[in-house]
């Protein structure tokens, strides 16, 4: 199943006399980024946590927010002992240098760990982690969702840049005749005479450089790879941004080889469509 790296997820829950919420973004990276915001009192979560997503996740950004607020009237725990000593330090501030401003004790609550509405206990760690299992299965349901509506979109492009190769193809079988016709017409309009074997010399040196069936064959083949790579489990989304890499090369050189009018005009087409393609392989995990 293909997985696409955007997606959000958010859950929600009241557990130990607590509102516990979590909210997940995934965004585009080329490889995995997570990053977690947590309060204080939970950070020991983090590691854990990480752990989990690397087991299901292989690429994308991950900003994963847990959120604890109290249900209810709460009476707020003052961290003693912390206030004790910004107090100390406050005083030994005033005392080093008078001019200071004395603290507003407002900023004082402000501090770090000074209001303990919170306290890692075990129900709290216990429903915290499985509202997390919860909302990465949200998450990732999303991503697969979103990748399963990309996918036809990318075989429809594929399907395209296979009829383009058969149409170049078929011009290239009448590329000789077609450069003979016109170096011909040329002599004529010239008033030149020149050796039919001389003039057979020309048009297959001149054929021969804008040949392009190497080209159209290995097209062939990645357009094969990424078929046969779609229908595996993934991730899909580095090994089809490496195919689409190489099918830009291949268009690349056919546009250069391109000596007939019609033939330009499809190779830009042929770009069109794999870059397309390569655009979303960076969308997909």
């Amino acid at each position: 199943m293909m997985h696409s790296m955007t997606a959000f997820a958010h859950r929600q829950e009241t557990a130990a006399g607590l509102q516990v919420a979590w909210e997940m973004r995934s965004m585009n990276q080329r490889f995995l980024d997570v990053q977690f915001r947590l309060p204080e009192e939970l950070r020991t979560l983090e590691h854990p946590l990480r752990e989990k997503i690397a087991r299901r996740v292989k690429r994308g950004k991950l900003m994963c927010a847990l959120s604890v607020d109290l249900v209810g009237a709460h009476a707020l725990e003052l961290n003693r002992p912390l206030l004790l000593q910004l107090l100390a330090a406050l005083e030994q501030v005033r005392r080093d240098a008078p001019e200071a401003h004395a603290a507003n004790p407002i900023d004082l609550l402000r501090w770090p760990g000074m209001l303990k509405n919170i306290s890692a206990n075990e129900p709290l760690v216990a429903a915290a982690t499985e509202l997390f299992e919860q909302t990465l299965n949200a998450l990732l349901e999303a991503r697969a969702a979103e990748g399963e509506k990309l996918k036809p979109g990318i075989l429809e492009r594929l399907a395209e840049i296979d009829r383009i190769v058969g149409e170049v193809r078929e011009l290239a079988g009448g590329l000789a005749a077609e450069m003979r016709a016109r170096l011909h017409k040329r002599l004529v309009e010239l008033e030149v005479d020149v050796n039919p074997y001389r003039l057979e010399q020309e048009v297959a040196l001149l054929a021969q450089k804008a040949d392009v069936a190497e080209e159209l064959d290995r097209m062939a083949l990645h357009l094969q790879d990424a078929r046969s790579h779609l229908d595996r489990p993934g991730p899909h989304g580095r090994r089809l941004d490496f195919i689409t890499q190489e099918m830009m090369r291949e268009a690349n050189t056919l546009a250069a080889k391109s000596v007939l009018p019609r033939a330009s005009r499809i190779t830009v087409d042929l770009k069109v469509a794999v870059e397309q393609i390569r655009e979303q392989a960076q969308n997909i995990e």
